[in-house]
C-alpha cells in the first residue's frame, strides 16, 4: 500500500475525514461571507429609519389652516379645523358617502385632522392646503387630475377616488405636538 493512502492522523481519524471537515468549514465561512452583505442590504437604510416617524408642532397652525409635513416620503396634511368644519363633517349622512366612515372615527381630537395627502384614485396630491387652493365642493381637498372631491374629514364625496384619504398612525405627545408613525 502506498504511504499516503489510508493514512490516519495522530488521533486515529483518517486524513480524508479531516480534509472533508476543513473543506466544509471553509465553504460554510465563504457562503456566510458572501451572503451577509446581501442579507444586510435587505435592511432599511438609516435615512429611511429616520423617516419612520416625525413630530409636528401644532401651536403655529392657525384655526382653519393646514400644514404639510413629509412622512415616509409622502405628504401628510395636518389641518386645524374650525368648529363649523367639524359640525359640517359630522352632519353628513353615511348613506351619502362612497366610503362610509364617521368623522369621530377619523380624528383623535375634534379640532385636528391628520391625513395622508395622496389621492386614492391614482396617487396625485390633492389641492386644498393653501388658502388660495380650490377645496372642492365640500370644503376639504380637490384633486384636479380627475376631479375627486374630499370633505373636511378627508372622506371622498365626489369623483373617481374609491376610498377616503388614509389616516396615518399618530398620537398626541402633548396638547400641542403629535408624533406621526
Amino acid at each position: 500500500m502506498a504511504e499516503g493512502a489510508g493514512a490516519t492522523a495522530s488521533d486515529g481519524t483518517p486524513r480524508r475525514d479531516f480534509l472533508t471537515l476543513v473543506t466544509t468549514a471553509f465553504v460554510g465561512v465563504g457562503v456566510g461571507a458572501i451572503a451577509w452583505p446581501f442579507i444586510a442590504s435587505l435592511q432599511p437604510a438609516r435615512d429611511v429609519l429616520a423617516l419612520a416617524s416625525t413630530e409636528v408642532d401644532l401651536a403655529p397652525i392657525a384655526e382653519g389652516s393646514a400644514v404639510t409635513v413629509m412622512w415616509r416620503g409622502k405628504p401628510v396634511f395636518v389641518r386645524s379645523r374650525t368648529p363649523a368644519e367639524v359640525q359640517e363633517a359630522r352632519a353628513v349622512p353615511m348613506s351619502q358617502l362612497p366610503d362610509p366612515a364617521t368623522d369621530q372615527s377619523r380624528v383623535e381630537k375634534d379640532k385636528w385632522l391628520v391625513v395622508v395627502g395622496v389621492c386614492t384614485h391614482l396617487g396625485c396630491v390633492p389641492l386644498g392646503q393653501k388658502p388660495t387652493d380650490p377645496r372642492g365642493d365640500y370644503g376639504g381637498w380637490f384633486c384636479p387630475c380627475h376631479g375627486s372631491h374630499y370633505d373636511t374629514s378627508g372622506r371622498i364625496r365626489k369623483g373617481p377616488a374609491p376610498r377616503n384619504l388614509a389616516i396615518p398612525q399618530y398620537a398626541f405627545t402633548s396638547d400641542t405636538k403629535i408624533k406621526i408613525g
